[in-house]
C-alpha cells in the first residue's frame, strides 16, 4: 500500500538534511586541517585523510542531495510503502551517527 507522505516525515527529512549540512560543514574544516597539514609536513598518512575526507565528503553532498530532491522536484514521486517513516529513519541514523563520529574527529584534530 502506497500512502502520501506526512508532516513527521518531511520533518525527519529536513532534520536529517541538517545534519548532512553540519558533517558536510565539519568535513571541509577537517580537509582544510588536513591539507594545512600536509604543506608542512608532506606525509603519506596526511594524504591518506585528504583522501578519506574528500571521498566522505563526495558521499555526504550526494546523500543530502537525495534526501531534499523529492521535496524540492516535485516531478519525482515521493510516496513511501506500509510505514509513515519508511527509510528516511535510516538516513537520519546515518547522519547522526556520522555528525557525532565527525564532531569528535574534528575536535581532536583542532586540540
Amino acid at each position: 500500500m502506497v500512502t502520501e507522505i506526512g508532516p513527521t516525515v518531511i520533518i525527519l527529512i529536513y532534520l536529517a538534511f541538517a545534519m548532512g549540512l553540519a558533517n558536510v560543514c565539519l568535513l571541509l574544516g577537517l580537509l582544510n586541517s588536513y591539507w594545512k597539514t600536509y604543506k608542512e609536513i608532506k606525509s603519506q598518512f596526511t594524504i591518506g585523510l585528504l583522501y578519506f575526507g574528500s571521498f566522505l565528503i563526495i558521499q555526504n553532498i550526494l546523500v543530502t542531495i537525495a534526501l531534499v530532491v523529492p521535496l524540492i522536484v516535485h516531478l519525482v514521486p515521493f510516496a513511501i510503502s506500509n510505514s509513515e517513516f519508511g527509510p528516511q529513519i535510516v538516513f537520519i541514523l546515518i547522519n547522526m551517527i556520522q555528525l557525532v563520529a565527525l564532531s569528535i574527529l574534528y575536535k581532536i584534530t583542532k586540540n
